[in-house]
C-alpha cells in the first residue's frame, strides 16, 4: 500500500512524462503501478497538486502541473490558456470580480489565478461555475476585471452584474 505522498509523487511524475487526459485514464495507469485509487481520491490528488487541464498540440487537453516552488508563480502563458479555455464571462462591482465558467471548471481557473501572481488580485473563492476575485484597492474591481477579460478574450457585453436566464432584476 502506498501513502498519499507517494501516490501524489507518482501522479506528478506520470503527468510530467505522459499525456494524461482523464481521471479514469490516470486511475488505470495507477492500477498498472499497483495503486488502487477511487475517482474521488484521484480528483482530490489532482486538486492538491494544482493540476490543470491545458490544450496540447492537436487540440486535445491533458493534465499539467506547474513545478512547485513557493516563490514561483505560474507562467503567464499557462494562465492565458486556462483563462481562454474556461472563462465565459467577467463582471465587477466595487472591489469584487465575478468570473463565470462552465459547470465544474471554476476551481481550475481559480487555482491558476491564485498561482499567477497577477498584480491587484488578492485572492479567489471558487464554486462550481463561479469565482469571486477580490481586487486590491489601488486597482479596483473594474481594473482587475479588465485584466481578466484581456487574458481570457471575453468582452464586457453585460455592462454590469449578469442576469441569470429566467430571472428578473429586482
Amino acid at each position: 500500500m502506498s501513502t498519499k505522498q507517494q501516490r501524489q509523487q507518482l501522479i506528478s511524475r506520470l503527468i510530467d512524462q505522459e499525456v494524461i487526459s482523464s481521471q479514469p485514464q490516470l486511475q488505470e495507469i495507477l492500477r498498472e503501478h499497483g495503486i488502487e485509487a477511487t475517482q474521488a481520491t484521484v480528483s482530490r490528488d489532482l486538486e492538491e497538486l494544482g493540476a490543470v487541464k491545458i490544450r496540447i498540440p492537436g487540440g486535445d487537453t491533458a493534465y499539467a502541473i506547474a513545478e512547485y516552488a513557493p516563490a514561483r508563480v505560474a507562467p503567464s502563458d499557462q494562465l492565458r490558456r486556462v483563462m481562454a479555455e474556461w472563462v465565459a464571462e467577467v463582471t465587477s462591482s466595487g472591489n469584487l470580480v465575478v468570473v463565470r465558467t462552465p459547470p465544474g471548471c471554476a476551481h481550475v481557473v481559480a487555482s491558476a489565478l491564485d498561482r499567477s501572481g497577477l498584480e491587484g488580485l488578492l485572492g479567489t473563492v471558487a464554486g462550481d461555475d463561479t469565482i469571486f476575485c477580490v481586487a486590491a484597492e489601488e486597482i479596483g474591481g473594474s481594473g482587475l476585471a479588465h485584466q481578466l477579460r484581456t487574458l481570457s478574450g471575453v468582452s464586457d457585453a453585460t455592462g454590469g452584474i449578469p442576469r441569470r436566464k429566467g430571472t428578473a432584476n429586482v
